[in-house]
């Protein structure tokens, strides 16, 4: 091992750095539309806005994992979780739209810096059940995802936006107490392992197994960040609370953290390749009833809502294991793939969806995207699963 201690520490300083991070993260989606009211700017904006927070948090990260396998160092995770806390909880805040806009790429970035090295790091501490601890830690970040929109809109609601910024002070605790309490890495693999960039995206991006995994990836993450970005909007509009638009992305980001944490034993019963299909496949029928139900029955509207999170992220913490076993010498790197590029990609998306969704009708929209994942998962058929990977 790379490390002396019992591995288990280690772990939990990443996970809980993993959930405070994550908090972050979900900060911006509940109280944008309120924050584009403010500013005066539409729908199909305040979309680009958070579609370019994705995309800095995202489409760097096979960079950042690439770094932070060749120096093998703990930095990245550190400054990475700084990053963040402070400069997304500055951005509500800011005077004016374009300051706001270099807070959320500055803390975009800092999310960017924590998470493949994390990633990376979680397999490499673990000594037995992979699937297990990435599952733990897949959940924490869900977890902490789900707690930033009830945080931010509540504070938004009774406290006003101006009050976010102390917040930071979380973060920056648990950055500085990672900093005294993970142990510098040691023995034979301090040393710097030498990996040609290009080479390993040749390597990555010529592999079919991963070609599959990141268009999975992808195509889940569509689900979440479109239903995330766009539905608050709706809600709006129907007269919703920034608290109770709040809470249902809560619930909508707690469940799928809760099926993230049960998936491994879901996988151990049922089949990994049963796992992909509830995953794809459920969402479309599921966002049928939501269009059906959201005017005249709103309560049961979001509980199929919250529903549509627990399935949406079921084979996350599967996805990404198997991922890091098809070539484990860039865990980190396909790490940025599957929890970044994927989602980048997905971001850049959002813009055109905003504009499409404003000229049209944000539910039926959703329809149409969450039928994708249900037409393509046809593809699991084609993944080299012999075995479930929890035996």
């Amino acid at each position: 091992m790379i490390y002396n201690n019992d591995e288990r520490k280690p772990q939990i300083w990443f996970c809980g750095g993993h959930f405070i991070n994550d908090i972050y993260t979900g900060f911006l989606n509940p109280i944008m539309p309120f924050i584009a009211e403010q500013v005066k700017i539409s729908m199909p904006v305040a979309t680009i806005i958070l579609s370019c927070s994705h995309v800095f948090s995202s489409l760097m990260q096979p960079f950042f994992g690439f770094f932070a396998d060749s120096i093998q160092k703990r930095a990245l995770i550190f400054w990475g979780l700084l990053c963040t806390a402070i400069f997304i909880s500055c951005a509500p805040a800011a005077n004016n739209i374009w300051l706001m806009i270099l807070c959320i790429v500055l803390g975009s970035l800092g999310s960017s810096l924590f998470h493949p090295q994390s990633l990376g790091l979680i397999s490499k501490f673990t000594t037995s059940d992979t699937i297990k601890n990435m599952g733990i830690f897949i959940a924490c970040g869900t977890l902490g995802f789900s707690v930033g929109p009830l945080l931010s809109a509540t504070i938004a609601q009774y406290f006003g936006l101006n009050k976010m910024p102390i917040l930071s002070l979380l973060g920056i605790i648990w950055a500085i107490l990672m900093f005294k309490m993970v142990p510098k890495f040691s023995g034979i693999n301090t040393k710097q392992i030498h990996i040609n960039f290009e080479q390993a995206l040749k390597d990555i991006l010529s592999n079919r197994q991963l070609n599959i995994l990141n268009i999975i990836a992808m195509l889940k993450s569509l689900i979440q960040t479109s239903c995330s970005i766009l539905l608050p909007f709706l809600w709006k509009s129907e007269g919703y609370s920034q608290f109770q638009i709040g809470f249902a992305l809560f619930l909508f980001i707690f469940l799928g953290g809760i099926s993230s944490l049960l998936s491994p034993k879901f996988e151990k019963k049922i089949g990994t390749t049963n796992v992909f299909y509830i995953s794809m496949i459920l969402t479309f029928p599921m966002m049928i009833l939501f269009m059906l139900t959201y005017k005249t029955y709103p309560i049961l509207s979001f509980v199929i809502y919250a529903l549509m999170g627990f399935v949406t992220m079921f084979a996350t913490p599967i996805t990404m294991s198997m991922a890091q076993k098809v070539l484990p010498q860039y865990k980190s790197i396909i790490g940025g793939f599957i929890n970044g590029f994927s989602w980048g990609i997905v971001a850049i998306l959002m813009s055109v969806i905003g504009f499409i969704a404003q000229a049209t009708s944000i539910v039926p929209v959703l329809v149409i995207l969450s039928a994708i994942p249900a037409i393509c998962s046809v593809m699991v058929k084609k993944l080299d699963i012999k075995n479930n990977l929890t035996n």
